[in-house]
């Protein structure tokens, strides 16, 4: 007998109808006051959520698997979900269930997705949440970004390591792009990246123009800066598509979008970002710079620090003006103090006026909202009085939105709860009926006692009472002794053994009231937030740009708070070449150092004519690679506006910084240590400029040391002879060979790391001075690392022998006689005495040894060779 196919329940019949839009995405199906996910979207959910996996009856003999949670808890399990890399499609009931027969219409509300997000436990309050959408062209691409939840929009091109830069330096939760590019979307993003393709449709450049015109409300996009970038415009369209999509349709908040300028900021190739570790840290437990410069007091001021630390200015007008503000905060402490403590009240007025934009903000947030506001007003009036040009105009900037802080002062109650179906939101006395409605929810007992006392007065009843009952409702009762002085007006209900019921006309009207007062006082609370979220609509732009001009603010305070703090200086910015330090140092290492050690600063000076490449050696561990990393940025600082860690800088305008810094593994993807050193140096060398800066450190080591020591030597005399670009380079390298360079170029200069001996050990001295260093001690850090003393003795036999012959050609030769390690004890096969004295010495222990015990041994086996 054939088996019938399994009919569908009706709600299971509408679930699949609507998982089927969103076949990538989990379903979140709204049964009445519960979420429930099914099926693989069910045991998905389970996993993540940690939420028991049941089954249901899915129509005649099939079951289907079940996980859901209350709808309250949305908030706790919505961000797990999304964090996890998921699409999460919220499905909630359209009808009111008790208005409807048979099912209620459900539909797709919203579509979460790891780039799309309001909520804030999915969001990091201190850095952005931006979606990317990527557009390949034939050899350049284009890039938009997206942060739905303050608004922000920009879009850029370029070729493909530009592209790779920003996508490292803005980090997005999720890129899009078309079908179509699919191959070269994966190698572009790797793993690296939540993606999602769209049709090829969305991507094509008239249908995304448009788009971005209609949004705008404007003929073109030249007021925007973006006209001409054909890929990014691309880019930025198909992001307003995906919006559209996800049921994303209230963008107001959206108000414009901008360019990224490539030829504003200084070039720091994705290899750079990393190795010098401005965001983040290479190694788990790390300090990246920006914790060390974020002393922000708000949420946008730490999201746009992040954007300064890694787009560093090139213009110096723009790096001088950061300054001159940084430089007035530094010197007046109690000013930084003040602003200070109104701003750490201010807390995130971007993404709350993004809130209001879309409908989304709740009370409390809007008492957040005027709280902000408030707190803006001393600001403004405080950059006012200031004798700072820059300051005046940041004042200037801030709008004090008087009308809106008034209304949602006069309007919204101070302890407003969350949920507008609570009530307790709008104060007294903004309309009448509203506070009729308060007063009969609230204080109904009084109102009928005030009837009772009335009517006893008016009658003479004395025994009169006023009750309830669901027959009738309210009713006054008047025992028989009394029934004679029963109004005429009063409408007898019931008779009861001793005593009579009556209605009247106020009685009712009042039940009327006060049965149906909580439901029309929140009703009329709801109508009067909307109109009051409507017009704090109305003040986008103006919060918006004042959350821009207090970001700014904050970051200007935190430089002068860290300056002040660690002992900046403020850097010269010049016109020239060259770049000059004196007593630099480390921003982060001297902060994680020790109670009461001191970094050891050092002096730098480069520039294009008299000394463009320094060579600096000496052994592991002396502080080669922090030298060469606290230099970069020491002059990223000076070109983002902050001051910096050292006596005295000047800074001639860097345009790009390229590090090769430690050999970064890539095995996982099949990468060898040499192969990855030699991809980022061919970027370095392929992409030079005449104002560049270098960081080379210990190229070569991934393969032998004569290839090594040819590649080293050979990259130092490309950067020396470029005919057009004479980029300032730090070479550190323990190839002591390559001092010989400086005798034949005259702008290549060697120095070393100063290391003292003291007996067998060596002190890192960690001072940079001229002139090359004579061997590595490379043995001596194999022993203070512990490494077994026979290894230790036998590496410095072997060096001592390689030594003999300094000559670099002659290794090869001399490799070959390097003794065997067995030959010592050659000579004990020849006599029985030495085969007692080998007895004996194989005995020993010499990792334990003392020196006076082994001189007596010594002493013994001499005396059994006698």
């Amino acid at each position: 007998m054939g088996k019938t196919k399994a009919k569908e329940t009706p709600l299971m019949k509408q679930y699949n109808a609507i998982k089927a839009k969103h076949p990538g995405a989990i379903l979140l199906f709204r049964v009445g006051d519960f979420y429930e996910t099914f099926g693989e979207d069910a045991v998905k959910a389970s996993k993540i959520l940690d939420i028991v996996l049941t089954k249901r009856a899915n129509g005649s003999a099939s079951h289907i698997e079940l996980a859901g949670f209350p709808h309250h808890s949305l908030d706790t399990y919505l961000p797990k979900l999304i964090r996890a890399g998921n699409r999460v499609a919220i499905c909630d009931q359209l009808e009111d269930p008790k208005e409807v027969k048979g099912i209620v219409k459900r539909g797709v509300t919203e579509l979460v997705t790891p780039g799309l997000a309001y909520n804030d436990n999915v969001l990091d309050k201190r850095r952005n949440n931006f979606l990317a959408s990527i557009q390949f062209g034939k050899d350049r691409l284009g890039i938009a970004f997206l942060d739905l939840s303050t608004g922000e929009f920009m879009c850029a091109e370029g070729h493909q390591s530009y592209i790779e830069k920003l996508l490292q330096s803005f980090n997005p939760s999720e890129v899009i792009y078309s079908k179509a590019a699919k191959g070269a979307a994966g190698t572009l993003l790797k793993n690296d990246f939540h993606t999602f393709h769209c049709e090829d449709w969305v991507f094509q450049p008239a249908y995304t123009y448009e788009k971005l015109t209609n949004h705008f409300e404007t003929n073109n996009l030249k007021g925007f800066g973006v006209e001409n970038m054909e890929l990014g415009i691309t880019a930025a369209g198909a992001i307003l598509y995906y919006l559209e999509e996800t049921e994303h349709k209230q963008v107001k908040h959206i108000v414009s979008i901008s360019r990224i300028a490539e030829e504003k900021y200084v070039w720091l190739d994705k290899f750079t970002i990393r190795n010098l570790e401005l965001v983040y840290p290479q190694q788990e437990g790390g300090v990246p710079l920006i914790q060390i410069l974020d002393r922000t007091q708000t949420p946008m001021g730490s999201r746009m620090m992040k954007k300064w630390l890694v787009l560093p200015l090139k213009e110096k007008a723009l790096i001088v003006e950061r300054q001159k503000s940084v430089n007035f905060f530094y010197e007046n402490s109690e000013l930084r103090e003040e602003l200070f403590s109104h701003l750490k009240h201010v807390g995130d007025l971007e993404r709350l006026i993004s809130k209001v934009a879309v409908g989304r903000i709740n009370p409390r947030e809007m008492n957040h909202l005027k709280k902000a506001l408030n707190y803006t007003l001393p600001i403004k009036e405080l950059l006012k009085t200031q004798q700072n040009g820059a300051l005046k105009k940041l004042s200037d900037q801030l709008n004090s939105c008087s009308y809106l802080l008034e209304k949602i002062d006069k309007e919204l109650l101070e302890d407003a709860p969350m949920l507008t179906h609570q009530g307790g939101i709008i104060k007294n006395g903004v309309d009448s009926d509203l506070d009729e409605y308060r007063k009969l929810a609230n204080s109904g007992k009084d109102y009928l006692v005030q009837i009772q006392q009335r009517e006893v007065q008016r009658t003479g009843i004395t025994s009169l009472k006023v009750a309830f009952n669901k027959v009738f409702g309210y009713y006054l009762e008047v025992s028989n002794t009394h029934k004679d002085k029963v109004p005429p007006e009063w409408i007898r209900k019931q008779t009861l053994v001793n005593a009579e019921r009556y209605i009247t006309e106020e009685l009712k009207e009042y039940e009327e009231k006060i049965l149906h007062a909580e439901e029309r006082l929140i009703a009329l609370e709801q109508k009067y937030f909307q109109l009051l979220v409507q017009d704090a609509g109305d003040y986008v732009e103006q919060i918006q740009q004042n959350a821009r001009v207090l970001a700014t603010l904050d970051c200007l305070l935190s430089f002068a708070e860290v300056a002040s703090e660690n002992k900046y200086c403020a850097p010269k910015i010049a016109d020239s070449d060259a770049i000059e330090i004196k007593d630099g140092r480390h921003p982060v290492i001297e902060k994680q150092l020790a109670i009461g050690e001191d970094y050891v600063p050092n002096d730098i000076y480069l520039d294009n004519s008299s000394q463009q490449v320094i060579i600096i050696t000496g052994p592991n561990m002396a502080g080669k690679s922090a030298l060469l990393r606290q230099t970069a940025l020491i002059v990223l600082m000076a070109q983002m506006g902050s001051f910096v860690p050292a006596s005295f800088a000047r800074v001639g305008i860097v345009d790009k910084v390229f590090t090769r810094v430690g050999a970064s593994d890539n095995l996982s993807k099949g990468e060898s240590t040499f192969m990855v050193e030699m991809t980022e140096t061919a970027s370095i060398l392929n992409n030079l400029s005449d104002r560049s800066l270098v960081l080379m450190d210990e190229i070569g080591r991934g393969t032998s040391t004569y290839d090594g020591i040819s590649i080293a030597w050979s990259i130092v005399e490309y950067l020396h002879n470029h005919p057009k670009c004479k980029a300032k380079t730090l070479f550190a390298t323990h190839y002591h060979e390559l001092n010989q360079l400086a005798n034949d170029f005259p702008k290549v200069k060697n120095f070393n790391v100063a290391v003292k001996e003291l007996g067998n050990k060596v002190v890192f001295m960690r001072k940079l001075q001229k002139g090359g260093s004579e061997h590595s001690f490379g043995i001596h850090v194999a022993q203070m690392a512990g490494m077994p003393n026979p290894v230790v003795l036998r590496a410095a036999e072997i060096m001592k022998f390689l030594e003999k012959d300094k000559q670099l050609q002659q290794h090869k030769e001399n490799i070959k006689d390097i003794p065997k390690n067995n030959y010592q004890l050659s000579m004990f096969e020849l006599d029985p005495k030495f085969k007692k004295a080998q007895e004996l010495l194989e005995a020993l222990d010499i990792n334990t040894i003392s020196p006076v015990e082994a001189l007596l041994k010594l002493n013994e086996v001499k005396k059994m060779l006698e």
